[in-house]
């Protein structure tokens, strides 16, 4: 189970905002790292969204050091990224896209796998991708999502 992750953004504040409108739940300020803000979803897993100044990284620290953001103003991000993430939201498909209209964000229905499961790819800032799965998309998804039908994808892929 993901309790929480980090995302970069060009607007942390207005991006944890957004990504709380989703889940029903409310932005803060994330205090650890200078301009990063969070998207708390307010659920009993304590699920957060970390989202940092896209020109900062986290590296490692030292022996019993926690890890630490670094690079400000001396990096650039690529606009796109092998990362992704599927989360849960309560509203409908209609008004996900509506958000993302809303923000200028590319925001579409797509269909995974042969007929598997969807979603909607919500385009953060038109960079990162972020998959939103409503209710009936949840169900879909669950129904698919069980370690038989994974090894059975495994084991066609090695085949």
């Amino acid at each position: 189970m993901i309790f929480h992750a980090s995302m970069p953004a060009n607007d942390p504040k207005h991006v944890a905002q957004v990504l709380a409108e989703l889940w029903g739940g409310f932005a803060a300020p994330f205090s650890p790292f200078p301009g990063a803000w969070m998207a708390v979803a307010g659920d009993d897993r304590g699920s957060i969204i970390e989202v940092y100044p896209s020109d900062q990284v986290i590296t490692p620290g030292g022996d019993q050091e926690d890890s630490v953001s670094y690079g400000a103003g001396t990096f650039k991000r690529p606009q796109y990224s092998a990362f992704h993430m599927a989360m849960a939201t309560k509203l409908g498909a209609a008004e996900v896209v509506a958000i993302g209209e809303r923000e200028g964000w590319r925001a579409v229905h797509c269909t995974r796998g042969n007929d598997f499961f969807h979603v909607i790819e919500l385009w953060i800032e038109n960079s990162t991708m972020l998959e939103f799965l409503t209710p009936e998309m949840q169900a879909e998804y669950l129904a698919f999502a069980t370690p038989e039908n994974f090894k059975a994808l495994a084991a066609a892929a090695a085949s």
